[in-house]
């Protein structure tokens, strides 16, 4: 992240009242828009949208550096996975087993990494059929024209934020009182960063989500809309009856590269720092508590809650919907399978399962045990209504002899019995 001495602190224009501003250097990014009141402004674009540019596949063999097997005058005009393929679509099949989706499809053309025999279709050979498709697909589908460096009018920055560098801050976002955005960062619509907020370079943060007073983000960061970081932690004590919120004083700190998914939360901590390592990614609707200390790397699918002050270390993976107790640590590399509960802590590599989690081996061991109970219990049915058959034939005389014990072993039982009383 930038220190607040090296990121240069923007000019404004037309700064009044109202606290509308526009980076003066960049006045020439925005203009009026016609037929509606003069205080609105948006920022121009040459973008167009997609549109329906045809394409031989020899022409797109060459732009990826592949080979073209079958017609290569064949016209392509989008890019399409199987189950959406139409016809003038590029598709592509990754693996063999989902021939039969492709021989259903109407694509065009596929790419594929080695020859297929008996293709109706040409193929588009390449080494890495996911690359090649992103590459193609991103031809067909360009992207919105990337947003000029400006803050807009109708943003509410306040005059003490530092601007760094080539920043763009939309319409409706707000940016608080001692606040460092760093350079080539992006605030889209609605998004609200509050006061002593400092975000690092190449930073962007989508629309509705809030940064609470004093979260740091390194740089590179992306924050998706609805995130919520520094929010108080869930922390209370009963005085009297009540329950009464204690401290939270503390802050959160997001490394660098770290990715945030839609609506997650993050609440701050209570004295110091609740942090995420860097290069973590998380997934839509996680929560993590106050104080928690999430490691480098960590990959936290949706759904995932982590109880306050908990831990994990580097590389660590969480499944959907898992949930951490309060107050434990997970080692390095640890892998926890969806729906898992944690109640303790967890030692390095371990690959866990269940709720509550214990290794993975033992947790299938137990679940195949489970499934079989239905069978077990029948079972032991059919096994007591043969004894009570075998029963009912028997004389009273050879049920009791059936019940007798060996004599040998009564000998035994009373020479115990009198070893006891003797001692």
């Amino acid at each position: 992240m930038e220190s607040p001495a090296s990121v240069k602190p923007a000019t404004f224009a037309g700064h009044g009242a109202s606290g509308d501003c526009i980076s003066a250097r960049d006045s020439d990014c925005f203009r009026k828009v016609e037929g509606v009141k003069p205080s609105v402004y948006a920022v121009e674009s040459s973008w167009k949208g997609s549109q329906k540019v045809g394409h031989t596949l020899g022409e797109l063999a060459l732009k990826i550096g592949g080979r073209c097997l079958g017609e290569p005058n064949t016209q392509i005009t989008g890019a399409n996975p199987i189950q959406d393929a139409k016809p003038g679509d590029l598709t592509l099949l990754d693996s063999t087993k989902n021939r039969h989706q492709l021989e259903a499809a109407s694509a065009a053309a596929v790419i594929v990494s080695s020859e297929i025999a008996g293709l109706s279709i040409p193929q588009l050979i390449v080494g890495d059929v996911h690359q090649a498709f992103q590459i193609l697909l991103s031809h067909f589908r360009p992207s919105h024209e990337p947003h000029r460096p400006g803050i807009h009018r109708l943003a509410n920055v306040d005059p003490t934020a530092e601007i760094g560098r080539d920043v763009w801050i939309a319409e409706g976002a707000s940016v608080g009182r001692n606040c460092v955005i760093g350079a080539n960062s992006k605030v889209h619509r609605g998004a609200h960063i509050m006061d002593g907020c400092r975000v690092g370079s190449d930073c962007e943060i989508f629309p509705a989500a809030v940064l609470y007073p004093d979260t740091l983000l390194g740089n590179r960061v992306l924050i998706h809309s609805g995130v919520v970081l520094g929010a108080y932690g869930f922390g209370y004590k009963m005085e009297n009856g009540k329950h009464r919120r204690t401290a939270q004083l503390g802050s959160v700190r997001i490394d660098d590269d770290v990715e945030i998914g839609a609506n997650t939360t993050i609440d701050r901590g209570t004295y110091g720092e609740t942090t995420i390592g860097e290069g973590t990614k998380i997934d839509n609707q996680v929560m993590i508590g106050h104080n928690c200390k999430i490691g480098k790397h960590n990959l936290i699918c949706s759904q995932v809650g982590i109880a306050g002050s908990s831990a994990t270390g580097d590389y660590v993976v969480l499944a959907g919907q898992v949930g951490l107790k309060d107050h434990i640590r997970l080692g390095d590399k640890v892998i926890v399978a969806a729906q898992s509960g944690i109640a303790s802590d967890v030692e390095s590599g371990s690959i866990i399962m269940g709720s509550p989690a214990q290794p993975i081996k033992r947790e299938m061991q137990c679940i195949s045990v489970r499934n079989r109970l239905p069978d077990l219990r029948e079972q032991i049915r059919n096994l007591e209504a043969k004894l009570a058959q075998l029963a009912s034939q028997m004389t009273k005389s050879e049920v009791d002899s059936s019940l007798e014990v060996p004599e040998s072993v009564t000998s035994q039982l009373e020479q115990a019995d009198q070893e006891r009383k003797a001692a």
